[in-house]
């Protein structure tokens, strides 16, 4: 194949050691992968040009986008000599880190003819005259978060007399890297790489706002109850950390120690990140003593919540497409609870939720979309069950005697036991009646519990969205855990499983996650770049017991935290959107998707109401009844837009190629009323 040889140009301006690559559909510019993408050089005439000169085929059609990183050199490679600035090495594979990219969902094309083409692309994110870019997301780096907040106790505890009463401002640093002794610090080796990509910033969340992503003062912030206060920390090495709490008197007025560069300097609480590794926990909590600034006393403790966010493994991302950030408005979308509700409900539903039958079902009655909760089994299943726990018998499964009833975590039992169980509900175990367990009826295939994930992609149309609802544990205020479970899965390991399967069956469904736990939507954002998630809420309710987390407490600081992490937004419980119906339209100003979840949703009136509000999503069992069988919206949608491209495509055409669509063309139309059918006038043209 002939080729081209094309220059690219762009405009943007990069940080320290940062570069500007181009990744696109071709094999030229690394199908997709960040891993294989070009990396364009700086011109020398002005700082803020890049551009590169790229082999493409002839006459055809590439798409492409831009991206901001740094390319780096393996760790597996030993000479420093080998890897230029920008990641070429011989060594072994480059690390490339992604931390801006293009996410048009119309990427830019070129389909270069001659034998030299020059296209200047104007500036970094602009396509079209539109800005669209988005952060990037974990490749081969490690992000730590430290977490201080009142959700149970102040985080700082001071038993010194001298400053019982005072309050204080926190500052975190890096304080620096333990060295390899052989190593020596060269400009551009690894160590020293692994340096400059190693960033922290610092957010903080209240009901009134946030304010993300930015670094400190020179003395910190002064913790506020009511105030979620979070440091991240990015790194190629984030085991190798040294980070220092330093505690400065919020009345700053006096130097503590004559001589001291800050005034109110009291004291330090070191935290080194191998501490994390060490204790195999991706999540949990440490306690430091804080000492004195002039002595080895210890004047207190600071609690610190730490979460580490690692690369998803065993599958890599690709850049064709990102729909993180992504929303097309449309009138309110009709989400089935469970498939076609749950069937525990108060109108009992005689199809099983969260079965393939329920799934159909709720398809077959123009849901746009299906809620489900999915969690792992013992053997690391993804499985569709609601529950964190199920109730089992002694006796077999068609033994009509007298049972005894076990409640079982889901997590312990393997997805072939989960097979075989005769099912009822966790409530089950309080009650007499086990009519459901004594039931002799055989399980039909598509009325069995606990499918598998895979098997409910393979189920069911692709027409039809998933709201893929991540089950978690939650911890409430009284101190409590979900189905008493105060342990569970490894965190990242339990989302990598979820996410590949999602990532490698998912096509071209359209597809959102959410969760109530605030950690996993975090993770998931910084985990792939395709998919987006909601945080559930349930705000401030009679209906269930209050959480502990503070970013769970209230829909007005789901609202922040969703800003704070950039996600796509909220699916709000409806008891405290239908007292508080301006926080829909308060969210959707700020930028944010709004679905709404909750029994409430299953009364007419309500459901009437909050589309008036302008709800993005609703959530509620009653859909079969309410909608009849029918298409639901994404049908109905791609046949319009498939009869207006052929309406304009009939225009200048004498004849008519309507196909299966009723054709609202004028003499598609007059056809119609001369031949009295619209069967005699809508065959197959040829033309």
């Amino acid at each position: 194949m002939e080729t081209t040889q094309v220059t690219l140009a762009v405009r943007g301006e990069t940080s320290s050691g940062e570069v500007i690559a181009v990744v696109g559909s071709c094999e030229a510019l690394g199908s997709w992968s960040y891993q294989n993408a070009v990396v364009l050089l700086p011109d020398g005439s002005d700082e803020k040009m890049w551009t590169t000169t790229i082999p493409m085929p002839q006459g055809v059609v590439s798409k492409y986008r831009y991206f901001k990183g740094f390319f780096l050199q393996s760790k597996i490679s030993t000479r420093a000599a080998d890897c230029p600035r920008w990641g070429l090495n011989a060594g072994g594979p480059r690390q490339v880190l992604v931390n801006m990219w293009e996410t048009h969902q119309q990427p830019r094309t070129m389909s270069p003819t001659a034998s030299h083409q020059n296209i200047d692309d104007g500036h970094f994110g602009i396509h079209n005259g539109v800005n669209c870019v988005d952060s990037g997301w974990l490749t081969c780096q490690t992000e730590i978060r430290l977490r201080l907040h009142y959700s149970k106790t102040s985080p700082v505890s001071i038993t010194k007399k001298k400053y019982k009463k005072s309050r204080f401002r926190i500052k975190l640093t890096l304080e620096g890297f333990e060295e390899d002794e052989d190593e020596e610090e060269e400009e551009h080796s690894p160590s020293s790489l692994h340096k400059e990509t190693t960033t922290l910033e610092i957010s903080m969340i209240s009901a009134n706002g946030y304010k993300s992503r930015h670094s400190q003062p020179e003395c910190g912030y002064a913790l506020e109850p009511s105030q979620w206060t979070e440091y991240s920390i990015h790194s190629m090495d984030a085991y190798n950390l040294e980070l220092t709490f330093e505690f400065f008197e919020e009345d700053m007025g006096e130097h503590v120690v004559q001589g001291d560069g800050l005034p109110g300097y009291v004291g330090t609480a070191c935290l080194l990140s191998s501490s994390f590794s060490e204790s195999g926990k991706d999540y949990g909590v440490a306690t430091l003593p804080i000492m004195g600034r002039n002595s080895r006393q210890t004047i207190g403790k600071v609690r610190v919540d730490y979460l580490v966010i690692r690369p998803i493994q065993g599958y890599q991302c690709e850049m064709s497409s990102s729909f993180t950030k992504y929303w097309k408005k449309r009138s309110t979308l009709n989400v089935g609870h469970r498939g076609a509700g749950s069937t525990h409900a108060a109108r009992h539903q005689r199809v099983r939720e969260n079965t393939i039958a329920s799934f159909k079902s709720a398809a077959k009655h123009g849901a746009a979309y299906v809620e489900f909760d999915v969690h792992l089994s013992k053997d690391a299943v993804p499985i569709v069950y609601h529950d964190l726990t199920c109730c089992i018998s002694t006796k077999k499964k068609n033994d009509k005697t007298s049972l005894e009833l076990i409640e079982v975590p889901v997590k312990d039992l393997t997805f072939d036991q989960l097979q075989l169980l005769k099912l009822v509900h966790a409530t089950a175990i309080k009650e007499t009646d086990n009519k459901d367990l004594l039931d002799d009826e055989e399980e039909i295939d598509e009325h069995q519990p606990f499918p598998s994930l895979s098997q409910i992609f393979q189920a069911i149309p692709e027409h039809v969205g998933f709201n893929i609802e991540l089950k978690w544990i939650c911890q409430l205020k009284d101190g409590s855990w979900d189905g008493n479970l105060s342990s569970y899965f490894n965190m990242n390991t339990y989302l990598d499983i979820i996410l590949s399967c999602v990532l490698q069956k998912g096509g071209k469904r359209r597809i959102v996650f959410s969760c109530f736990d605030p950690d996993i939507c975090t993770m998931v954002r910084q985990k792939q770049n395709k998919y987006p998630i909601l945080f559930l809420s349930q705000g401030i309710t009679d209906k269930y017991t209050d959480l502990m987390d503070i970013r769970c407490q209230s829909t007005q600081i789901a609202i922040s935290f969703a800003q704070s992490e950039n996600i796509l937004g909220i699916s709000g419980h409806t008891e405290e959107l239908l007292k508080n119906r301006s926080y829909i339209a308060d969210a959707q100003s700020k930028g944010l998707v709004v679905f709404s979840w909750g029994d409430d949703n299953n009364e007419h009136e309500n459901r009437r109401r909050l589309r008036e509000q302008g709800v993005d999503g609703l959530i509620y069992d009653s859909i079969c009844e309410e909608l009849g069988e029918q298409q639901n919206f994404f049908q109905v949608e791609e046949q319009h837009s498939l009869q207006e491209v052929i309406t304009e495509e009939t225009r200048n055409s004498s004849s008519c190629s309507c196909y299966s669509i009723p054709c609202s063309a004028a003499f598609c139309v007059l056809s119609e009323k001369r031949s009295g059918s619209v069967e005699s006038d809508s065959g197959l043209s040829s033309s």
